[in-house]
């Protein structure tokens, strides 16, 4: 395993990155409203990208898709596509998921969004798994364990009665999009990589009302939970610092 060390200067400009990234989640948010389609918060996301940041959107191409965001609907785990016929309704919620790239460097992050009036277990997981992320995030420092992080999140998910998903994990991140190591939102205290500073990586935990378990549909991207059940998911780009952990990707609305 390969795990890259940044340089106070490659943070900087994972920093720019980040933040940029961070921005277009704030600069969405008024739009994610009853009757929108998401198809249209992709067209408005990319246009802001590429013409106000004169940055990147790194979805488009990678591995054939197509989209500058993804827009995880209700049920929908991950990945899922934009689409002008996919209107959001008065209670969904939704998870859109942006990276940017700056001068080469990338900034990755998403956010829950509750759209009209949701219904109270619906806010409570879009809740809970926002305290999910941030636990983790809380514990990150020198000297811990991978798997002290994934265990912040599964034993605060299992003690609100949800499932963690365990098919799909946070990464390394850098110049490179996804690289090592992977970082799993389950496991147990002691175990897995040291983390050490430079190191960065995303935190991105997907927590279920119901099982655990998903499924992948035609399309090749979209990952619904197999029960049909809701899903949530919060995500940052973090970098290890001597005395803890900077969240590149703070949105200008979190005290965390």
């Amino acid at each position: 395993m390969n795990i890259s060390i940044k340089t106070q200067n490659e943070i900087g400009k994972m920093r720019i990155a980040g933040k940029l990234a961070a921005e277009v989640l704030d600069m969405i948010t008024p739009h994610v409203l009853p009757g929108i389609s998401t198809g249209e918060l992709d067209s408005i996301c990319y246009k802001y990208i590429t013409e106000t940041q004169k940055a990147i959107p790194a979805n488009i191409g990678y591995n054939g898709y197509e989209k500058t965001i993804c827009s995880s609907i209700n049920n929908v785990i991950c990945h899922g596509i934009p689409d002008n016929n996919k209107v959001l309704k008065n209670g969904d919620i939704v998870n859109i998921d942006v990276t940017v790239i700056k001068d080469g460097w990338y900034g990755d992050t998403s956010k829950m969004f509750l759209v009209g009036k949701c219904k109270p277990h619906n806010e409570r997981l879009v809740r809970v798994t926002q305290e999910c992320l941030y636990k983790a995030i809380e514990i990150v420092k020198p000297g811990i364990c991978l798997g002290d992080i994934g265990n912040a999140i599964q034993v605060h998910a299992e003690k609100n009665y949800y499932s963690v998903v365990e098919d799909y994990c946070g990464h390394g991140i850098g110049n490179i999009y996804h690289e090592d190591p992977q970082i799993l939102h389950f496991g147990k205290p002691g175990t897995g990589i040291e983390v050490k500073e430079g190191m960065c990586f995303t935190i991105e935990p997907m927590i279920n009302q119901g099982s655990k378990y998903s499924k992948v549909l035609s399309d090749g991207w979209t990952v619904e939970t197999k029960d049909g059940r809701n899903s949530a998911q919060w995500e940052h780009t973090l970098a290890v610092t001597a005395e803890g952990v900077e969240i590149l990707t703070k949105r200008s609305e979190e005290t965390i």
